[in-house]
């Protein structure tokens, strides 16, 4: 009987590239969802964007939990274990629920015609096998890649949501914000509500939106937040949601997020939004949603580890994030100095990323990510000293490495912050001994 490893090893084996291979397209997979028998049978909201969905995500996975529904969610990638990935109420699924559904999908591959599909795909669909196992009552899954050829667009959304729009994967997507914003408008449906968080939404989204019919509710103008003046000491503690929803305008006032920092807000915003929009299938109250957004945690978004010195985990890796994370940390207060234990892969843009914290680190520890995507500290030392970034500069082989060298480098009114990919969060977690 296969183990979850080895039913991990043989979904790497299917491409070339193991887990990073990327085939965009829905043909492969729509024939083995067919042979699987695969038909939504519970309201569906799916989830995609640049930065900001796995937030999203969570959000509204913890207030459907809260509200008493049996709700699934998959998101990716994971940062420790695969079973991150595959949640039901919260909880990671177990060993024998994955190897379960992974058999299911792999004699309807080989049933189909020995169909070849990507690693994110057979995982896509034996997400779908454990949450009908499971007899979920809601799901929310959250985009891989893009939105328009990814592999959860062969479900049918009840709701979309697309987050923030900014450059990432550009090779797959096109290389400005139009191309991309429209293929995350892929993921809308005709007469379906569909959503955009992001305050400056590219044209192609809007017209896609509008040539397939969808039901586009745009952030600023149909819904939003709003930052109570701070006049009084309980505004600080406050903030606003609104949402204009068949001509009713409702407003609530809402402790702030568990997830750090005031880009949270569109997420939070979006995803009470998205929850109004289906209300009539799947109601939930202020009761859930209040502890639902207050008590969400999410494994490497602006994460602060308790102790000192203090440490930070973020998986921003572009532009957009690693800027929301400079701001982040200006927000902290004062610190001696900065460590920065960074590793990021090769293509991604690692200048433009890095810019927003010119002369803010004091210490770059970098570290080389394996695999043929990664990059080496070697590399990223010769981009931080060609942009001027200043700081003292410390190379190692692994960002377990690098994160206990920083550690011990550091005093206790310093500050780490680890960042720069998944991988990254992951080899600092480790080296920290701590568990996602």
């Amino acid at each position: 009987m296969k183990t979850l490893n080895d039913w991990l090893a043989h979904l790497e084996g299917l491409h070339p590239k193991g887990q990073a291979g990327i085939e965009l397209g829905l043909d492969r997979i729509r024939l083995v969802k067919a042979a699987l028998g695969q038909t939504e049978f519970c309201p569906l909201i799916t989830v995609g964007g640049t930065n900001g969905k796995g937030s999203t995500c969570a959000y509204l996975a913890n207030i459907i939990d809260r509200a008493g529904y049996r709700v699934g969610c998959y998101s990716s990638p994971h940062i420790l274990a695969y079973n991150e990935r595959v949640r039901l109420n919260g909880v990671p699924v177990s060993d024998a629920a994955l190897c379960a559904a992974f058999a299911r999908v792999e004699a309807a591959r080989l049933a189909a015609g020995e169909v070849s599909l990507t690693y994110f795909e057979f995982g896509t669909l034996a997400a779908w096998e454990v949450f009908a196992e499971a007899g979920v009552e809601a799901v929310v899954l959250e985009v891989g890649l893009g939105g328009r050829l990814d592999a959860v667009n062969i479900y049918e959304p009840d709701v979309s949501i697309v987050t923030g729009i900014a450059l990432d994967h550009t090779d797959w997507l096109g290389p400005d914000r139009e191309s991309i914003g429209f293929e995350k408008a892929g993921i809308y449906r005709a007469g379906k509500p569909a959503f955009c968080a992001d305050p400056n939404p590219p044209q192609r989204l809007i017209d896609h939106a509008a040539t397939i019919g969808a039901d586009l509710r745009l952030i600023g103008r149909d819904f939003g937040f709003e930052r109570p003046a701070a006049e009084a000491a309980e505004n600080r503690l406050q903030w606003r949601w609104w949402c204009n929803q068949d001509g009713q305008l409702t407003r609530r006032a809402l402790a702030y997020p568990g997830l750090r920092g005031p880009t949270q807000l569109y997420n939070a915003a979006v995803a009470l939004a998205a929850l109004e929009a289906i209300a009539d299938r799947l109601p939930v109250t202020m009761q859930a949603i209040r502890p639902g957004l207050i008590e969400t945690e999410l494994t490497g978004r602006f994460q602060v580890v308790p102790g000192k010195p203090a440490i930070v985990l973020d998986v921003g890796h572009n532009p957009q994030a690693v800027g929301v994370l400079a701001v982040n940390l200006s927000n902290m207060g004062f610190f001696d100095r900065t460590h920065a234990v960074l590793g990021m892969l090769a293509d991604k843009d690692i200048a433009g990323s890095l810019q927003p914290l010119k002369a803010r680190i004091d210490h770059w520890h970098l570290a080389t990510l394996a695999g043929p995507r990664g990059t080496t500290a070697e590399a990223l030392a010769a981009v931080i000293r060609d942009a001027g970034l200043g700081g003292d500069i410390h190379t190692y082989d692994s960002p377990e490495a690098a994160m206990r060298a920083a550690k011990g480098a550091a005093g206790e009114s310093d500050r780490i912050v680890a960042f720069g990919s998944f991988y990254t969060v992951a080899g600092a977690l480790t080296a920290l001994g701590k568990t996602a």
